[in-house]
């Protein structure tokens, strides 16, 4: 069953026909066809496969997870593929990252949802642990979804990457993050989140390593 799920979520990728002077991909999901241009130098300029999972995931449990006119954020948004599904299904969505890769995101974000969502996204900039009141005040930005996929790979700023969750997340805000497990210091990262929210496995891919969690501040996930 899961290298089954697996190349379903592999085939809602393709490739450009012909060679350009930009590198892209396509992606098919939430009835739309996505192009995303990608920058090989640097890690968040990259759609990982823990963004399509995630991606897979709310397209085909759109009834159980209900977007529509749900306000997300997206944290390392990267070329912003999970912020621009998101929108299509109907939510109100700010896609964050570092501002080295905001002119990409927002390119990505703007060609991809213009006239197509009912909310049109924005892209902000966030950098981990940073600025976080000033720029997010808890008391009135408030996120019923926290989206992240991939973020937690070969990054000195885990710390900072705790805080930025603890922040952004209020007791009804639920955290959907898709992770790919390869080097201890990082898988360690999952126990030390766990410290502040309650973890639940909701998809799971052995053949790729990765797995999708939904977490919430501890006491108040339902079952």
């Amino acid at each position: 069953e899961d290298e089954q799920i697996v190349a379903e979520i592999m085939r809602r990728r393709f490739f450009p026909a012909v060679l350009t002077h930009k590198a892209w991909e396509g992606f098919h999901f939430a009835g739309h066809e996505i192009k995303i241009t990608e920058a090989t130098d640097c890690y968040g300029a990259v759609v990982w496969p823990s963004a399509l999972v995630l991606c897979y995931f709310l397209e085909t449990n759109s009834k159980q997870y209900n977007l529509v006119d749900k306000n997300v954020i997206e944290i390392g948004a990267g070329t912003g593929l999970v912020s621009i599904v998101a929108s299509l299904l109907g939510a109100c969505v700010t896609a964050t990252d570092l501002p080295e890769l905001l002119g990409n995101l927002q390119h990505n974000v703007l060609q991809n949802t213009k006239l197509k969502c009912k909310h049109q996204p924005c892209a902000k900039e966030l950098s981990w642990g940073v600025d976080l009141e000033k720029n997010f005040p808890r008391s009135s930005c408030h996120f019923d979804y926290i989206m992240a996929a991939d973020v937690v790979y070969h990054h000195p700023f885990l710390d900072e990457l705790l805080l930025t969750f603890d922040h952004l997340c209020q007791n009804d805000t639920v955290i959907l993050w898709a992770m790919k497990f390869r080097l201890d210091k990082e898988n360690q990262f999952v126990g030390r989140f766990q410290t502040l929210f309650d973890l639940e496995v909701i998809f799971d891919f052995p053949s790729l390593n990765i797995t999708l969690y939904k977490a919430m501040r501890k006491g108040r996930m339902q079952s």
